[in-house]
């Protein structure tokens, strides 16, 4: 619509891109597809932006936001409750992992990250640790957006206006094997010399400093690095021994996009705080959670304990009733099923563009992979600044879209193009997924 620029400030945009074009306007979605003003269709190979794991279009999702909107509207979590968010919370606990049974709600993954870090803090001084207020995080690692949230994500180039930011944040080194610095022929000595460098900044920071780990169970900025063999093992020991909470971001990976309802359950292991957001009601309304283990609430359970912190929209009653559908659809189609089944045909699919000269790497798990590009695939040569510029956002991205299909192609880290397609999603669309992307990376390849 050429009216787009006028008003609306896009998020992470580059305004003046649009100055002398019109703005991608996305009208109406149906199962793994979108279509835009001019009625041209694209298949969604990103969910939205990892969010749409059931799909668009589903009327009853629709359906239940309207029913609850007529039955209450609003209602605050401010020392009240409300059935839906009483239903989906019992929900919520009795599908994560171990004792994570306590879940407070917001409106989005940056909320959450927020909140779990403003638990770890107030846990510790409750508990005659005041000391332990940083946090340890990974190189390239997205975490949110907000202040504390900027804090613990390892990406300069979006942190950079907004400095000084909160105090404590710590960097270690990610699991990226394709571009291991150490153990580069054997990943499970990888995931052990990743695990022990969180060890290492604890003892450097001093363990009583450190409240807690934050790591997302495949790492999304880089561009879908899985963890190694025995990483989350390793890691967990490591927050055990030195006192430190284990958080797992999964505002993307959890809700079937690993095959799993939580990342956490996929590879093993128990986090002490599960973060999320996105898929928990398929994007059909806004909606996040903090889900914390019982040792964090007891503190709080004291005659006059109170957790000091609550946003205005979270637990939304029309989010809590529309969460509560998007997980009977999982349940009646069996989505998290359809995953397993079906991801070793969405890797084997992918992982034809080898042959190309361009793909250095192909990663991921689940509904949820990452291709490496590379100037040279003998020595893994990357591009440098100017040319990663030229390729993705001077051809890929507009190239891909103009194609067919909506995905990402990202230069935070080394310049990937990521996928994560809607849950439903099939060989049908694997294929054309591929297809389109050969197609697309063969010319990007020729205008080197």
């Amino acid at each position: 619509m050429a009216n787009a620029t006028d008003h609306l400030w896009m998020h992470f945009t580059r305004m003046a891109s649009y100055s002398a074009g019109e703005v991608p306007t996305i009208v109406r979605g149906e199962g793994a597809y979108v279509w835009d003003s001019q009625g041209r269709r694209y298949l969604d190979g990103l969910a939205g932006l990892f969010v749409v794991n059931a799909g668009h279009g589903r009327t009853e999702l629709a359906e239940a936001a309207a029913k609850q909107a007529g039955e209450l509207a609003y209602f605050p979590l401010w020392s009240y409750a409300h059935p839906k968010a009483i239903e989906l919370a019992e929900k919520v606990a009795s599908l994560a992992p171990g004792d994570l049974n306590r879940v407070f709600f917001t409106t989005g993954g940056s909320e959450a990250v927020e909140a779990a870090w403003k638990l770890a803090r107030a846990y510790f001084k409750r508990t005659g640790q005041p000391n332990k207020y940083k946090v340890v995080s990974r190189y390239i690692a997205y975490h949110g957006t907000s202040m504390g949230a900027l804090s613990i994500t390892g990406l300069p180039g979006i942190k950079s206006d907004f400095e000084p930011l909160v105090p404590g944040g710590i960097k270690v080194p990610n699991t990226n094997f394709y571009r291991a610095p150490e153990h580069g022929d054997d990943p499970k000595a990888f995931g052990r010399w990743a695990a022990e460098e969180i060890g290492r900044a604890i003892e450097r920071e001093g363990p009583d400093t450190v409240a807690a780990v934050f790591l997302e169970p495949v790492q999304n900025s880089g561009g879908c690095f899985p963890p190694p063999p025995g990483y989350f093992e390793r890691v967990r020991e490591i927050c055990d021994a030195y006192d430190v909470l284990l958080v797992s971001d999964e505002v993307i990976c959890s809700w079937g996009r690993l095959g799993e309802y939580f990342g956490a359950t996929r590879y093993g292991y128990q986090p002490d705080i599960i973060t999320t957001a996105k898929g928990i009601t398929s994007g059909y309304a806004p909606l996040g959670a903090m889900i914390a283990s019982e040792r964090l609430m007891e503190p709080f359970l004291t005659e006059t304990g109170m957790f000091a912190h609550g946003v205005t929209f979270g637990g939304h009653p029309v989010s809590c009733a529309v969460a509560l559908a998007n997980l009977e659809v999982f349940a009646r189609e069996d989505l998290i099923g359809h995953v397993r089944a079906n991801e070793g045909a969405f890797r084997s699919t992918l992982e034809k563009l080898h042959d190309l000269p361009i793909v250095g790497d192909v990663r991921g798990d689940g509904y949820f992979y990452g291709i490496e590009l590379v100037k040279d695939k003998a020595t893994r040569e990357t591009f440098d600044e100017a040319e990663s510029e030229r390729l993705l956002r001077g051809f890929l991205s507009t190239a891909l879209f103009q194609a067919g299909l909506y995905c990402r192609a990202d230069d935070r880290g080394d310049p990937v193009v990521q996928l994560a397609p809607p849950l439903i999603a099939e060989q049908q669309q694997f294929d054309e997924i591929e297809q389109i992307l050969r197609g697309v990376l063969t010319e990007a390849w020729s205008r080197l």
